[in-house]
């Protein structure tokens, strides 16, 4: 073997060393990505499916401010909740109609 044929072959292997560590180095980097892109997925469908449970929680809320502005609302709700009465009203509470066993 030359010495000409021996720095070649060297050369080689050095070149093809770099060129698999570049190589690895860039599917490394591009498997990361990949795993952070899947977990964005994942976070934004969850993420997703509290929204859509916030807003319905919003509508709720709104819903319920807007009878508040009603007085006779106000009025009905205290009666029913609290057991409120208004002069000669006599509240009966009726027992639920859950079973015990």
């Amino acid at each position: 073997m030359t010495q000409r044929t021996f720095k070649m072959k060297s050369r080689f292997v050095l070149l093809s060393c770099c060129l698999i560590a570049i190589l690895v180095f860039f599917v490394g980097t591009i498997f990361k990505d990949w795993l952070k892109i899947v977990d964005n997925k994942h976070s934004l469908t969850s993420l997703t499916a509290y929204y859509e449970d916030l807003l319905k929680e919003e509508e709720s809320l709104t819903s319920e401010v807007t009878k508040l502005h009603d007085r006779d609302y106000i009025a009905r709700y205290a009666r029913e909740r609290y057991m409120y009465s208004l002069p000669g009203e006599i509240i009966i509470k009726m027992p639920d109609d859950e079973k015990t066993d």
